[in-house]
């Protein structure tokens, strides 16, 4: 009877460690309605509803949030999209807005 072949799970590639990860942060602005912020989070940062409203809450009370985290491929489309529909969103690697 021959042994099952096992497979090792290899090292974390040093390129994968060294990926920079990007914060989508929206404002807290004097325009947009709760309703407008929580359905946009909704539709394209894919929160549930819940997860929403507890991030327009932080927002209104902290003046801003990070909503989202990951790649710049990622969250820039998000951005954009959150940027067209009047919300004031930035996105964050570090020290650095974009």
């Amino acid at each position: 009877m021959e042994k099952p072949i096992t497979h090792i799970q290899p090292y974390a590639d040093e390129a994968d460690t060294l990926t920079e990860w990007f914060e989508l942060i929206v404002w807290n602005d004097e325009v947009n309605t709760f309703d407008w912020v929580i359905e946009s989070l909704v539709e394209i940062c894919h929160h549930s509803w819940e997860q929403a409203t507890q991030c327009a809450y932080i927002i209104h009370f902290k003046g801003k949030y990070a909503v989202k985290k990951g790649s710049y491929e990622t969250l820039h489309p998000m951005k954009e999209a959150l940027v067209d529909r009047g919300i004031q969103a930035t996105l964050s690697a570090g020290d650095k807005k974009i």
